[in-house]
């Protein structure tokens, strides 16, 4: 993709990873980021990252009220999980997985997938009201990445997705239940979207300012 950028004419600064906990979003979710300028800019340009901030937030600051939001979560739809599931997930405590179980209900939950490698901490997982989430995807609760509420035996509720993700309660979202969550699961967290759009405000200052 660099190359392709670099032939249509533009300089592209060093591609950066961003984690989401340390920019205000209560989720441990990466994205890749790219930005890049005319070459004819590309001397004046001056791109600084957003800097870190020490403070992680947790699903608790999330969903209840606190310091990202002054109200508890809306209540709103969501999806459910079948009763097979609601009963291996009851069995799971906050901050835990698959590993929690029985190991007969391990090895009849996780089938194949227990005699492999790897942790899988994704399966069967239940967060914790101390913990960022993991990271949300466009379905809450297919088996490799479920993510259970900490008290209640259900996924997150479509709110309570937009509230890990930092939007507004005031965001609209349309079309089916699935279709919901998977708009907001596509999107790039906003307080991280926030924390990059203004470096590249002063990004694009640092050529105006010169241009002048």
């Amino acid at each position: 993709m660099i190359d392709i950028l670099d032939q249509l004419g533009y300089h592209v600064f060093e591609p950066k990873v961003l984690k989401a906990i340390h920019h205000k979003v209560p989720q441990k979710r990466e994205r890749l980021f790219i930005i890049g300028v005319k070459k004819m800019y590309r001397h004046q340009a001056e791109l600084y990252w957003p800097t870190p901030s020490k403070t992680i937030y947790t699903l608790k600051d999330a969903l209840l009220k606190g310091t990202l939001y002054d109200s508890d979560v809306p209540s709103s739809p969501g999806q459910q999980y079948p009763q097979k599931k609601k009963e291996i997930l009851k069995h799971i405590p906050p901050g835990g997985y698959w590993r929690d179980l029985p190991v007969e209900l391990q090895k009849e939950y996780m089938q194949k997938s227990y005699y492999l490698g790897g942790g899988k901490t994704g399966i069967a997982r239940r967060i914790s009201w101390e913990e960022p989430c993991l990271t949300l995807t466009c379905s809450p609760a297919q088996k490799q990445t479920e993510r259970c509420h900490p008290d209640e035996i259900r996924p997150f509720s479509v709110r309570e997705y937009a509230r890990i993700q930092t939007f507004p309660d005031n965001w609209e979202y349309e079309g089916s239940i699935t279709h919901q969550y998977r708009q907001i699961g596509n999107a790039v967290p906003v307080n991280l979207a926030h924390a990059v759009g203004l470096s590249v405000t002063n990004l694009l200052k640092s050529i105006e300012n010169v241009s002048l």
